[in-house]
C-alpha cells in the first residue's frame, strides 16, 4: 500500500465512512462492526433463500467476507447461478463484503472446465515455462473470470518454494512455481499485476514457507523446523519491497526455530509480527489459513485458537465450513467469542483497531475504485 492507500485507510478507520453512519447507529457499536470485518465464513449451498442465516449475519455486521468453494457452484447453468449468489450476498452488506475464492490454477481449481470455465494450469507448469506472455495470459483469464463473477480476492499466487519434491500438499500437486525465488517472484508478481488491472485483489501464501514440509496441514501438525529454509522468506521479501502484496495467508506450520513455544505460523506472534510485520516490513492485511484444518483443531480449542491467533497478527480468521458437522452459524459463535475477550482485556482492543484499519484500507483501494 502507498502512503495516500494508507492515510485513506485512516480516514475511513476514524470517521467510519458516510455510508457506514446509518448503520452504526443501528442495535450494533462500532466494536461490534469492526470484529465482523474481521470473520470470513463458508457455508454450503449453490444459492440463498431470504430466510439464510448468511444473509442475516451479512445483513447484521458479524461478517465481513465469504468464501466460496466448488460445493457453491451449480452442475448446470454455472456461471449465471454463481454470479447470482455473489450478487445477492454482496448487495446485502453495508460495508462491502470480501468475495473470496481459490482459484490458483491446477489442483487448486474451484472454476473447472466441466462448469464451461476456462482452462486452468499449474504453477509449476507455469514456472517451468516462466515465459511472461504465457502467465499473464492464464492470469488474465482467471482474473477476468473472477471479476466477472463478482469475486474480488483470489488466495494466489502460492510464494511457497519447491525445496521438498516429495511435499504433499504444495509440491506434488504443482502448486509452486519452482525451487528458485527469482523464478516464484517473476510469475507471482506477474499474476498480482494482473489480478491488480481488473479489480482483483491476491494474497500471498502460505507464510512463511510451506515448500519444505512432509506433511499436510489439513490432516495435522506440520513440523518444519529441521527442513524449513530462510530463502522461503526471499519472495515475501522481494514483493513487499516492489509493493506487490496486497494481502498474505499464514501457514499452519510449526517451525521451532522461528517460534520455540512451537506454534503453528498462523498462532505465533514471532512469525506474523516478529517475523512478517518487524523484519520484512509487511504492513497489509494478514489472512488465516482455514481455522478449520486439523492442525489447529486437533490441538487447540476454538477459544485458544483465536485468542493467540488475532494477538499474533491476524486481521481476517477464516472457517471455511468444509468439515463434517461444520457449524454453520461459527460466524455469531466467534463473533461473540471475540467481543467478549476483548471486554476481558485478553485482546487488547488496539488490536482490532488495528486490524480493522488495514481491512479497510484495503478494501478501500479494491472494492470502492472498482
Amino acid at each position: 500500500m502507498n502512503i495516500t492507500k494508507k492515510f485513506i485507510g485512516l480516514f475511513l478507520v476514524l470517521g467510519l465512512g458516510v455510508q457506514y453512519t446509518a448503520f452504526c447507529q443501528e442495535s450494533r457499536d462500532s466494536l461490534d462492526i469492526k470484529i465482523g470485518q474481521m470473520i470470513m465464513i463458508g457455508f454450503s449451498g449453490t444459492a440463498v433463500t431470504n430466510d439464510d442465516p448468511i444473509l442475516d449475519e451479512i445483513v447484521n455486521g458479524t461478517i465481513g467476507g465469504v468464501i466460496l468453494f466448488e460445493k457453491n457452484i451449480s452442475d448446470s447453468n454455472s456461471y449465471v447461478r454463481l454470479k447470482n449468489l455473489t450478487f445477492t450476498l454482496e448487495r446485502k452488506a453495508s460495508i462491502p463484503l470480501f468475495m473470496a475464492i481459490d482459484q490458483e490454477g491446477g489442483k487448486v481449481n474451484r472454476l473447472k472446465t466441466k462448469y464451461g470455465f476456462p482452462k486452468s494450469v499449474t504453477a509449476e507448469y507455469l514456472g517451468s515455462l516462466d515465459n511472461p506472455d504465457s502467465t499473464r495470459f492464464y492470469a488474465e483469464m482467471t482474473a477476468a473470470t473472477l471479476t466477472g463473477l463478482g469475486f474480488n480476492i483470489n488466495f494466489s499466487p502460492v510464494l511457497d518454494l519447491a525445496i521438498n519434491p516429495d511435499n504433499p500438499v504444495i509440491v506434488k500437486h504443482g502448486r509452486s512455481y519452482g525451487a528458485d525465488p527469482k523464478v516464484v517472484v517473476r510469475n507471482a508478481s506477474i499474476v498480482i499485476r494482473t489480478h491488480r488491472k481488473l479489480g482483483v485483489i491476491t494474497v500471498g501464501k502460505h507464510f512463511p514457507g510451506h515448500g519444505s514440509s512432509m506433511t499436510d496441514t489439513h490432516l495435522g501438525v506440520a513440523d518444519v523446523t529441521n527442513t524449513w529454509q530462510p530463502v522461503e522468506l526471499e519472495p515475501y521479501k522481494e514483493l513487499v519491497s516492489r509493493d506487490l502484496l496486497d494481502g498474505v495467508m499464514s501457514a499452519h506450520i510449526v517451525n521451532k526455530k522461528l517460534d520455540p513455544q512451537g506454534l503453528p505460523g498462523t498462532l505465533s506472534g514471532p512469525i506474523l509480527q516478529g517475523l512478517l510485520r518487524d523484519s520484512i516490513h509487511y504492513d497489509g492485511v494478514v489472512f488465516s489459513d482455514d481455522m478449520q484444518m486439523h492442525a489447529i483443531t486437533k490441538y487447540y480449542g476454538l477459544e485458544k485458537a483465536v485468542r493467540l491467533g488475532i494477538n499474533a497478527g491476524l486481521d481476517v480468521v477464516i472457517f471455511s465450513n468444509n468439515i463434517d458437522q461444520s457449524d454453520l452459524r461459527t460466524a455469531g459463535v466467534v463473533h461473540d467469542l471475540i467481543r467478549s475477550m476483548v471486554e476481558s482485556g485478553a485482546i487488547k482492543r488496539s488490536r482490532i483497531d488495528q486490524a480493522y484499519q488495514r481491512i479497510m484500507s484495503l478494501k478501500h483501494t479494491y472494492l470502492y475504485a472498482h
